[in-house]
């Protein structure tokens, strides 16, 4: 198992923390990890687009000129698609691009990015990250003791942690999350991610 080191919000070594091998040590499934980013990016989409087609377009109730005998082509609407200000054919419709894999998939992509961060070591354990109020800039001082200065997810433990959150808020290279909400997206995109002790333990116990 491999042990990283753990780290007080001063900066200062409080010792190590053993990392499961079974969540932390495998080797990354970069097709699954792909698969995963991709159903979580579609999932973000909003999907909101439309277009009028000819039953939504207004006017068009009166047939343009009689069936036969005019020597136009016979029409039946001057809302039908081919006349201008007509409806559209095929147009887009409201939808959700949401798609889900299996949960084993998921975990294995889950475990795979975390794996990958071990391995890069750009996971950086802390002990516990505890404010007296909400504080910007005291948070900002916890990321300099960390050496810690480009884009950044913090894991705290699942009940979560609010003061830490409000005091991360105004940080914009900075995201905030718990152990159980933490998604494969969210990890990869970030350049280091910064783990409590307790959150190690709550995602070694769901994943492992």
């Amino acid at each position: 198992m491999a042990n990283v080191a753990l780290f007080k919000q001063d900066g200062s070594k409080a010792g190590e923390v053993t990392l499961n091998d079974a969540v932390f040590g495998i080797e990354p499934n970069e097709a699954v990890v792909f698969d995963v980013i991709l159903s979580q990016r579609a999932s973000k989409r909003q999907g909101t687009h439309a277009v009028k087609n000819r039953s939504a377009v207004s006017g068009g109730g009166r047939k343009p000129w009689r069936q036969k005998g005019t020597g136009r082509a016979r029409q039946g609407s001057i809302r039908s698609p081919q006349w201008r200000g007509g409806g559209i054919v095929f147009g887009p419709t409201p939808r959700s691009y949401a798609f889900k894999y299996p949960q084993k998939v998921r975990q294995l992509a889950l475990k795979s990015v975390y794996s990958s961060k071990v391995a890069e070591e750009k996971l950086v354990a802390i002990e516990t990250l505890s404010f007296d109020a909400p504080k910007t800039k005291e948070f900002q001082q916890v990321l300099s003791n960390l050496n810690v200065d480009s884009k950044v997810l913090v894991i705290v433990e699942n009940a979560g942690n609010e003061t830490a959150e409000k005091s991360a808020r105004n940080l914009p290279k900075v995201a905030f999350t718990t152990a159980q909400s933490a998604s494969v997206l969210d990890i990869a995109n970030a350049d280091k991610v910064i783990v409590t002790k307790a959150a190690i333990s709550e995602i070694e116990e769901v994943l492992a």
